[in-house]
């Protein structure tokens, strides 16, 4: 068994031809050999009946009360074929037979009823086909057997059944030659897919398999396999541009500390100056710290490990909450927060994972936009939907850039570089953060100038599901 489901799909699929037209063909041999014996025991039967009708037509009563054949030599009975007819009384006395010299049995005249009977008996170690029929002759009633020999149909019937028998080896292994050539003409493709796919490498990811047929099964599945690889390299892509982001980001507060420690390091200095080089280095470990810890978030989102402690919330509370805590970096640059918010828009969402996009998409606001600027905050319900919209007055995002922005450590210029503390992750941490709720987050171009995120989140569907505060585990696609 074990050597079965390790052999070729060829083989197998050939195996299995041949045991299912093994099976077919067995049954049609046997149904095909049914069906003409029973034919060709109707064909006797109706010589049977033949022979009863001339007979009924040639017997006739002598002078002295005997029964002889009146008729020419094509249908005496003595003519050597092998047949019997015999004449019995109502008293059980045979009054007449001609035929085969075979002793058959006696006909059993008390079950003898008033229709022909067939049967079959056997005589001399021979089966004869009999029928047994009443009839008058000279005004007496009698009653009359005919029989004949089944030898020649016995004969026939064996050499068919020879024939099914020897000609069923002979089909199913010219049918399993044959299964065999088809499967592996139908599997060549399959065996030019497997040739390409190991051809291409994580360094030739952009190759992709030919289909001769898109529309066939194995068409379906190159386009499958090929939608595959496109995912593999984009994911390879990201992941390379992960890493080289992410050395860098660590590498330059990593130089910085270096380079504060040599500085220290080279000559005396005074307590203040130590305590100054200190200072600084902790900001860049604390900018590092910042940054792994972001990293490891986004990494345990990504394998599904974080769990949400959906409660009920409202929308409007939680933006006036990240606005108030955030209003001292807006005065810092002299910008004003407004708010525009509908209340009773309440969602079932963990209140720390939402605060933290909301959080960061307000802080990428107030960072980018100029000062003196207004940021906008306006929170309403549309549909079952609840949708908060941050509205700045910065540079704005150009649209080919507006999908790109969610990635990590991307920016679109220098007016968001590193320079403002930022390690390109806020917006990231937000899609993330948006996307485990069931919601969408998106960014516009203000038609004054500027930029619009709107995060669109579902409404709670009911009160039950509001009271029950539900623990989910999640993880991000993509």
């Amino acid at each position: 068994m074990r050597r079965w489901t390790t052999a070729s799909i060829r083989v197998r699929l050939t195996g299995w031809y041949a045991v299912v037209l093994t099976v077919m063909m067995i049954v049609y041999a046997g149904a095909t050999f049914v069906a003409v014996r029973h034919e060709f025991l109707e064909q006797l039967d109706d010589q049977l009946h033949d022979d009863f009708e001339t007979a009924e037509g040639l017997l006739i009563q002598t002078a002295d009360g005997g029964i002889a054949w009146n008729g020419d030599r094509h249908h005496d009975p003595d003519n050597g074929e092998a047949r019997v007819y015999e004449v019995w009384s109502a008293t059980g006395e045979q009054r007449y037979r001609s035929g085969a010299p075979i002793a058959l049995p006696p006909i059993a005249l008390a079950s003898m009823g008033s229709s022909d009977r067939y049967e079959t008996v056997v005589a001399n170690r021979e089966r004869w086909r009999t029928l047994t029929a009443p009839f008058t002759v000279g005004g007496h009633a009698v009653v009359m057997r005919v029989s004949r020999a089944e030898e020649r149909v016995r004969n026939q019937v064996w050499e068919i059944l020879v024939v099914l028998v020897l000609g069923l080896p002979l089909v199913v292994a010219l049918a399993g030659v044959g299964g065999y050539i088809l499967a592996r003409r139908a599997l060549v493709p399959i065996d030019d897919l497997a040739s390409e796919a190991q051809r291409i490498t994580a360094d030739r990811l952009h190759q992709r398999l030919t289909a001769r047929n898109e529309r066939d099964e194995i068409g379906r599945l190159t386009g499958v396999i090929n939608d595959t690889f496109a995912r593999l390299e984009s994911s390879f892509d990201q992941l390379r541009r992960f890493t080289a982001d992410a050395s860098h980001e660590l590498r330059t507060p990593l130089a910085v500390v270096r380079g504060i420690g040599e500085a220290v390091v080279a000559e005396r200095r005074t307590p203040d100056d130590y305590e100054e080089a200190i200072g600084s280095m902790l900001e860049e470990i604390d900018r590092m710290t910042h940054l792994v810890d972001t990293l490891l978030r986004l990494s345990h989102g990504d394998a599904g490990t974080i769990r949400l402690s959906r409660q009920p919330l409202d929308l409007g509370q939680l933006a006036r909450g990240v606005a108030s805590s955030l209003a001292i970096l807006a005065e810092e640059r002299t910008q004003r927060v407004t708010l525009d918010i509908t209340d009773g828009v309440v969602l079932a969402a963990d209140r720390l994972v939402l605060r933290e996009a909301i959080t960061n998409v307000l802080d990428n606001a107030i960072k980018y936009g100029p000062a003196g600027s207004t940021v906008a905050i306006r929170v309403e319900r549309l549909g079952e939907l609840g949708v908060l919209a941050i509205a700045d007055e910065g540079p704005g995002i150009p649209s080919e850039h507006r999908q790109r922005i969610f990635h990590r450590f991307f920016r679109v210029d220098e007016a968001r570089s590193r320079d403002h503390g930022g390690a390109g992750l806020g917006l990231a941490i937000a899609k993330w953060a948006v996307d485990i709720h069931g919601g969408q987050i998106t960014v516009d171009a203000r038609p004054g100038g500027g930029s619009e995120f709107r995060i669109l989140l579902p409404i709670a569907e009911s009160t039950a599901m509001l009271r029950d505060e539900t623990t989910t585990r999640v993880g991000v696609g993509g």
